[in-house]
C-alpha cells in the first residue's frame, strides 16, 4: 500500500458526486474534487479539497496534482468526462509516477474512436448499427446506403478542443437524402483539422431501451467487478444523458460487455452501451465510455463498488469480488432531469411517476439528508434555468 493516497475526482457534476459518496461509504477520507466550475459536488462535506482549476487544459490539471503531490504520494484519478481523459492521456509521461491513470495508455487514442469500436465489434461478432464512415467529403454519397433517419458524430468527441475557430457538434440527426446538401455544408469546415465522422442508422426506441455493461479490468487483464443496467428515461428526450436508471439487463448485455472489455484490452473503468433493436431483436453497440457515466451509481445501490474496486487496486490492495443484487428491482433517479422531462415531454406523467415510485427501492441522485447542500445547490440551478428560459 502507498504511504499516503488519495482519490482525485475530476469534475464535480452527478458523475462526481456519486463516486465521492461510494468511496465516503467505504471510510475513504482524502477525497479531492478539481473542476473548472463550482458544480454539486463543491458543497459537500464528504470531501477534503475542493479545487477550483483555471480552464480545462492539461497545464492546468498538471499544476492541480503537482502541487498535492507535495502532501500525497500517490493519487488515484477518476474522470468524468472525455476531456479528462484526454489531458491525462497528454500527462501520462509527466504523472504515471505518482499517479494512477485509469486506461491502456498503449490502445488509449484508439479505443475512444467510434470507428475502431466498431472495427473490434466486427471481429467479436457483437451487433452494431450500420454505419458509414466519413473521412472526406465525397464520402457522404456513401450515405445513401443506410435507411433514414440516420445520425452523424464525429469519430471522436472534439467539442471542446480550442483550437478549432467553429464549434463542432455532437450529433446531428438527417431524416432524408434532401438533407444531405445541408449536411454537406455543414461539416466540410471539420476535414481540415482532422476530424472524421460516422454516420449511423438510427435504432427505434426512445432511451428506456438503453442498457449498459460496467467493468473494472486491471493491469493484468483481469474483470475484478462488474454489474449491468438500462437507463429508463434521457433527457434531452431521444439523444440525451441519463434521467432514471435500473439494475435490471438480460445476460446478453453481460456476455458483451466482457467480450469488448477483454477483445479491445481495456484497462480500468469502461461501459460499453448498447441499444436494443427491436426489429431484429438484437442488443447494438452504441458507444464504449472510458470513465464514469453520470448513472454509474447504480452498480454501487445493487452491490458492487467499482470505483471502490479501482481505488483498491491502485493502492495495491486487493479488491473484494461482488455479485450484483438482481432479485430486487432497483431504480435510481436523477429528480432535475425528470423535473425537465415533465415540463418539456407530452404525457410525461406516467413515465415520472413509473420511474420513481414503481421499483423496490428509489434511490436519489443528489437527494441526501446527511450532506444536503448539494441538493440545495441543485434545486438553485433548476431555478435559475427555469427563470433564464435554458429548459428545452
Amino acid at each position: 500500500m502507498q504511504e499516503k493516497s488519495c482519490a482525485v475526482v475530476l469534475g464535480g457534476y452527478i458523475n462526481g458526486y456519486s463516486i465521492i459518496r461510494e468511496l465516503n461509504e467505504k471510510k475513504i477520507k482524502d477525497i479531492l474534487i478539481f473542476d473548472i466550475r463550482k458544480s454539486v459536488s463543491a458543497y459537500s462535506n464528504k470531501i477534503f479539497k475542493f479545487e477550483l482549476i483555471k480552464d480545462d487544459s492539461p497545464e492546468s490539471l498538471l499544476k492541480a496534482l503537482k502541487r498535492y503531490h507535495e502532501i500525497y504520494s500517490y493519487m488515484v484519478i477518476f474522470p468524468t468526462d472525455d476531456m479528462h481523459l484526454e489531458n491525462l492521456y497528454t500527462l501520462y509521461p509527466d504523472i504515471h509516477s505518482f499517479c494512477f491513470v485509469p486506461f491502456n495508455f498503449k490502445n488509449f487514442n484508439d479505443c475512444l474512436n467510434k470507428q475502431y469500436q466498431y472495427q473490434y465489434c466486427e471481429i467479436l461478432g457483437i451487433p452494431y448499427p450500420k454505419t458509414v464512415y466519413i473521412e472526406t467529403i465525397e464520402d457522404l454519397n456513401q450515405l445513401s446506403r443506410l435507411q433514414f433517419p440516420i445520425i452523424i458524430k464525429p469519430n471522436k468527441r472534439k467539442d471542446k478542443r480550442k483550437d478549432l475557430k467553429i464549434e463542432i457538434f455532437r450529433n446531428i440527426q438527417v431524416t432524408s437524402k434532401e438533407e444531405i446538401s445541408w449536411i454537406r455544408e455543414k461539416i466540410q469546415p471539420f476535414f481540415s483539422s482532422g476530424i472524421s465522422f460516422l454516420a449511423s442508422e438510427i435504432i427505434p426506441g426512445d432511451g428506456s431501451n438503453i442498457y449498459a455493461y460496467v467493468g473494472y479490468r486491471n493491469m493484468k487483464g483481469e474483470i475484478i467487478n462488474e454489474w449491468t443496467g438500462k437507463k429508463l428515461a434521457q433527457f434531452p428526450h431521444n439523444f440525451g444523458v441519463f434521467s432514471s436508471a435500473s439494475n435490471q439487463a438480460p445476460d446478453i448485455v453481460l456476455q458483451q460487455g466482457r467480450l469488448l472489455l477483454e477483445g479491445m484490452d481495456l484497462i480500468g473503468i469502461a461501459e460499453p452501451e448498447f441499444k436494443f433493436d427491436n426489429r431484429d431483436g438484437k442488443y447494438k453497440l452504441m458507444e464504449i465510455n472510458l470513465r464514469s457515466m453520470m448513472w454509474h451509481r447504480v452498480g454501487n445501490l445493487s452491490g458492487v463498488n467499482i470505483q471502490f474496486t479501482q481505488y483498491l487496486d491502485a493502492i495495491g490492495e486487493k479488491p473484494v469480488n461482488q455479485t450484483q443484487i438482481k432479485n430486487i428491482d432497483i431504480h435510481f433517479v436523477y429528480f432535475k432531469h425528470e423535473f425537465y422531462n415533465l415540463l418539456t415531454r407530452k404525457n410525461y406523467l406516467r413515465i415520472f411517476f413509473k420511474n420513481i415510485f414503481s421499483s423496490d427501492k428509489t434511490y436519489f441522485a443528489v437527494l441526501n439528508f446527511q450532506d444536503i447542500l448539494p441538493f440545495f445547490a441543485d434545486i438553485r440551478d433548476i431555478i435559475v434555468r427555469i427563470l433564464q428560459g435554458k429548459i428545452t
